[in-house]
């Protein structure tokens, strides 16, 4: 049984947290990678560069709206694509294991379920601006 008193500020750690995760990530690829050093490793994978610089956007617009609770839980179904890819192209051939050369898909697919159980929750407690109100 869900208890109703502390649920929401589950999902509020649950929120700000993979929020962090996307900026984090956004972060790796501003100031290790650089812009155009992602686009250069997206092109490597065979996808357009551009891409790359589309990506980030989406790291930086749902990370703040999921850290924000700014439609929360739409932003974490919007951001399951990007995790998809990654799972496509670069994670899903290099095994199952995150320690596996190039990082296996075990991170990026647990990163989707908990996506998944953000939508299905609600935007948990402080959210700014719910996706639904009762």
């Amino acid at each position: 049984m869900t208890d109703h008193r502390t649920a929401p500020y589950a999902v509020l750690l649950l929120r700000v947290t993979l929020g962090v995760l996307f900026l984090a990530h956004l972060g790796l690829k501003l100031f290790v990678f650089t812009p155009s050093g992602t686009a250069q490793y997206f092109q490597s994978l065979g996808l357009p560069g551009g891409l790359a610089y589309l990506v980030m956007l989406l790291e930086l617009a749902g990370g703040l709206a999921l850290i924000l609770g700014v439609y929360a839980r739409i932003a974490a179904v919007v951001l399951i694509p990007l995790l998809l890819g990654t799972i496509v192209t670069v994670h899903g051939p290099a095994g199952f294991f995150f320690t596996d050369a190039n990082g296996g898909w075990e991170f990026p697919a647990f990163w989707i379920i908990a996506l998944l159980v953000l939508a299905l929750s609600g935007d948990g407690k402080y959210a700014l601006k719910p996706t639904f109100r009762h």
